[in-house]
């Protein structure tokens, strides 16, 4: 359901701790303006009043309400500063509700990006008498700057909220410690910005800004008063910032930075540095020591502090998952209260990620440009940024090198969501054969309105060719290949700011000009990748073959699975999806023997930045779900929407001896993703790890390649036909004979 992810992307505007301090959760110092201490938001068109003839306790309650089918939502906020110490933050509340067909609840989220809970998994519905409900997070202060507390509604329906409380560890927040500040967070001189200005660089302080990123870089994740968090070193970055970029020449430039690096002592000698293991998949890459013309001087001091590098438990960085093994960015500020971050802030955005993929990314070897070639190729862009748009754009291109269908730019990115347009259509179109072709309607109500049909192709869009639409705009969708890039594409193809854009159409045998209504994001059903199919995940289809889709599948359906397709003619498991629940092993130990290698893993060694080692090939077959191994043929479906947790259940599968995979290739993102915040509130991600199979065979921007390639057509969209599920038909008919 798209309102969670809208939802959770929300940035709210601080409210000051007096505020916080009057009170007012129990609602009764509001009085005619509730939207003076309360945000209200989302996408629904719900009402939100203060009530006084229901109420649980005092003389008002706030009221959401809506009798409009769908999916929108209705949120009330209250932000707290997070000032405060402590373990566990609770909010605890009454909530009555009637006629509630999807979601009420309270929530809480604390800013940026450390928790978040809507009781998404415990809802609220029906009709409901005055209940006490409560939500709590880990409160993580050295992490948290903002906690938001509220309660919601999802569709139809009227719920009621009255008397809240926050605690922290049991005591009413204005009870709370105050927050105890490390030496990085005591460095506050540039919260409000970092005073440089900087545009138009010549060709010396280009190569000057590019050597002094890959210094700072450096310096941060392998010098011990850096990597063991004794600086601000963000801040450190922008006392030096413009001696060292304006430097005259090399010299002067090598100088400073020589100095610089002195400020900080002389290091002791390492007793616990290891060589970087021989076998290692991934070697740390300090060729641009050598390699950008610095003096020998700096290069020496350079690496005197690799050889001494630090060993204890990194400031910045750690391990999100030591299981796992995928990198965690800690104690990264993403100064959300700076949209449009000045040109030091820009750098600082630049310098934060390069080095994040140079040092910790396992796939950055296999980028389209060299990624020694990357920071220097984008000082110019963020340092020209004009505008918050641009400096997203010179993110989400940036971001787009790393070609990972993991990574994209989320979080503040206002600008470019505005420019892309706010009215959405009622189809759902694809690029298939090459061709932008609607493949669904949101809202069949409106299917005879839009003048559409299934299979009709766009040729153009307000005048515009989309053969070159799609080739202007293609590197503002960062992915790992092609098909996932048009993948994503095509949801913001007929999005705009008008109510309505012209379109050339043709089907099989004319071609016409039609004018598309659109519409609100809440006045559709639409759907980001696929539709969710209503019902059990699994059927029985005609000749005796079981189908499963991972679209919905819970973790109580294997053992289901399994009873009932027992003594089926074959097997079509269906991961076009992002499966629901973890499924590798809950239903591969129905098609695969004990022990069936099927993935391995390379990891980061945190001692060693950049250094990525094999660990050893997990399995599965492991379980008695049936009585018997399934060892009918057993086909997986999938395609570009197949990622991630998709492909690593794809890759579980496959290894089964009687398993076929059909279709085509997938978005070639597997592995647990790191989160990376970056300046202006901006977010995205990275795969943490690097995901192979057994012989060592890549995955990354690889994808599942399918065993038979099938693809649909448009003569089959326009049929209402599904070709994959026709051709898994056909290939265990031909293999059960």
């Amino acid at each position: 359901m798209r309102f969670f992810t809208l939802f959770a992307a929300v940035i709210l505007s601080a409210v000051p701790l007096s505020a916080q301090e009057n009170k007012n959760y129990d609602f009764e110092l509001v009085k005619d303006n509730f939207a003076a201490s309360w945000n209200i938001f989302g996408n629904g068109n719900h009402d939100v009043t203060i009530v006084k003839d229901e109420v649980q306790h005092g003389t008002n309650a706030v009221l959401i309400s809506s009798d409009e089918e769908s999916d929108a939502f209705k949120a009330i906020g209250f932000n707290i500063p997070s000032t405060f110490g402590g373990k566990k933050i609770k909010l605890s509340g009454y909530v009555k509700t009637e006629n509630v067909t999807n979601q009420a609840g309270l929530w809480m989220r604390i800013d940026p990006s450390v928790d978040f809970d809507n009781m998404r998994d415990r809802p609220i519905k029906g009709n409901t008498d005055w209940t006490k409900y409560e939500v709590e997070l880990k409160l993580k202060p050295s992490k948290a700057k903002k906690i938001v507390v509220g309660g919601l509604l999802v569709g139809p329906g009227k719920m009621w909220i009255d008397n809240l409380e926050v605690t922290v560890d049991g005591k009413r927040i204005e009870q709370a410690p105050s927050k105890e500040l490390d030496k990085v967070q005591q460095d506050q001189e540039f919260d409000a910005g970092s005073n440089i200005t900087l545009n138009n660089l010549t060709d010396q302080q280009i190569k000057n800004a590019t050597i002094l990123g890959k210094v700072w870089g450096f310096m941060k994740y392998h010098h011990p008063e850096i990597a063991g968090g004794n600086h601000n070193w963000d801040y450190e970055l922008f006392r030096n910032m413009t001696p060292i970029v304006l430097a005259k020449n090399d010299f002067e430039r090598d100088a400073k930075l020589l100095s610089w690096i002195a400020s900080y002592g002389e290091i002791e000698a390492c007793k616990k540095c290891k060589e970087t293991k021989a076998d290692a998949v991934l070697k740390p890459d300090h060729r641009w020591i050598t390699q950008e013309g610095m003096s020998t001087t700096l290069q020496e001091t350079l690496q005197n502090i690799y050889k001494n590098r630090y060993q204890g438990t990194q400031y910045y960085v750690g391990y999100a998952n030591r299981q796992v093994g995928n990198p965690e960015f800690k104690n990264e500020n993403g100064y959300e209260e700076m949209p449009y971050p000045d040109s030091g802030f820009r750098l600082l955005s630049l310098y934060r990620l390069w080095n994040m993929v140079h040092y910790f990314s396992p796939n950055k070897h296999i980028t389209d440009i060299d990624w020694n070639d990357v920071l220097k190729k984008y000082i110019p862009q963020f340092v020209n940024a004009k505008d918050e748009l641009a400096y997203e754009i010179a993110a989400l291109q940036l971001i787009g090198e790393m070609k990972d269908t993991h990574s994209n730019l989320w979080g503040g990115a206002n600008a470019l969501n505005e420019v892309r347009g706010d009215k959405y259509p009622p189809v759902h179109v694809r690029f298939i054969e090459n061709q932008l072709v609607v493949t669904d309607f949101y809202n069949p109500e409106l299917k005879a309105s839009t003048g559409l049909a299934l299979g009709d192709i766009i040729s153009s869009i307000d005048g515009k060719n989309v053969k070159d639409i799609v080739r202007s705009e293609l590197e503002n969708y960062p992915a790992s290949n092609l098909p996932s890039q048009h993948r994503d594409m095509s949801r913001n193809m007929l999005r705009s700011n008008n109510e309505t854009v012209t379109l050339n159409v043709r089907n099989a045998t004319s071609e016409k000009t039609i004018t598309l209504q659109l519409y609100d994001q809440k006045d559709i059903n639409g759907y980001s990748w696929y539709r969710k199919p209503e019902g059990k995940s699994y059927k029985m289809l005609d000749g005796n073959i079981g189908y499963v889709t991972l679209a919905n599948i819970t973790n109580e359906d294997p053992a289901a699975i399994a009873k009932q397709f027992q003594d089926a003619k074959g097997l079509i498991l269906d991961i076009r999806n992002y499966p629901t629940a973890f499924m590798p092993f809950a239903l591969g130990q129905f098609i695969a023997p004990r022990g069936t290698e099927f993935v391995k893993f390379t990891t980061m060694n945190a001692n060693n930045p950049g250094e990525f080692n094999f660990g050893s090939p997990l399995m599965i077959g492991a379980g008695n779900i049936a009585k018997k191994k399934f060892e009918g043929p057993v086909i997986v479906i999938v395609n570009e929407l197949s990622q991630s947790q998709a492909e690593y259940t794809a890759m579980a599968f496959r290894a089964a001896p009687h398993t076929t995979v059909i279709g085509s290739t997938t978005a070639g993102a597997d592995g647990n993703v790191s989160n990376i915040p970056l300046p202006g509130g901006l977010r995205t991600m990275i795969s943490g790890i690097g995901v192979y199979y057994p012989d060592g065979s890549p995955t990354q921007r690889i994808g599942i390649v399918p065993d038979v390639e099938v693809h649909p057509t448009i003569k089959g969209i326009r049929e209402g036909r599904d070709e994959l599920i026709e051709k898994a038909i056909e290939l265990i008919q031909k293999k059960a004979k």
